[in-house]
């Protein structure tokens, strides 16, 4: 009974629509912040470098770079405070947690760009090779025969 009562009260307090997002993820966090009488949306933007939990408890940790200063924020998904979620940019990872973040600077702490879509993409990137070597031949082609018509005047 008890039981019962702990996950009804859980469910009430979830959010219904919370965007799907990833560690290593780019997000825009949308934070309510009240200052007096006044409410404003204040937004963190930032990469994903670990979430933790489930259901009401589940959290997520973002961190940025402010004037070269490393800020992270960990933020409870269900919270009121929390106006939207939203992606920017999925990144390719291959860790749960992303830590080794921290120690890095600069240009090292940029991830590869995770792109939806498989199988369809990868057809895609081939063709657009295969269309960027064609187009390199017939440059060379082109060159080649505007260096014989030079010759020959």
């Amino acid at each position: 009974m008890q039981n019962r009562f702990l996950e009804l009260v859980e469910q009430s307090s979830m959010k219904q629509a919370v965007p799907k997002f990833e560690v290593g993820d780019t997000v825009d966090v949308h934070v309510r912040i009240l200052e007096g009488e006044k409410e404003r949306i204040q937004v963190f933007n930032g990469v994903v470098i670990a979430k933790s939990g489930t259901k009401t408890r589940e959290m997520f940790v973002v961190r940025r770079i402010v004037q070269g200063e490393g800020v992270e924020r960990k933020f409870p998904v269900h919270s009121p405070r929390i106006a939207d979620i939203v992606v920017k940019r999925s990144g390719k990872v291959r860790r749960a947690k992303l830590y080794f973040l921290r120690e890095r600077s600069g240009k090292a702490v940029r991830l590869k760009e995770r792109f939806a879509g498989g199988k369809a993409t990868a057809e895609q990137a081939k063709a657009a090779k295969a269309e960027k070597r064609a187009n390199r031949v017939a440059a060379k082609k082109a060159k080649a025969e505007a260096a014989a018509a030079a010759k020959s005047e």
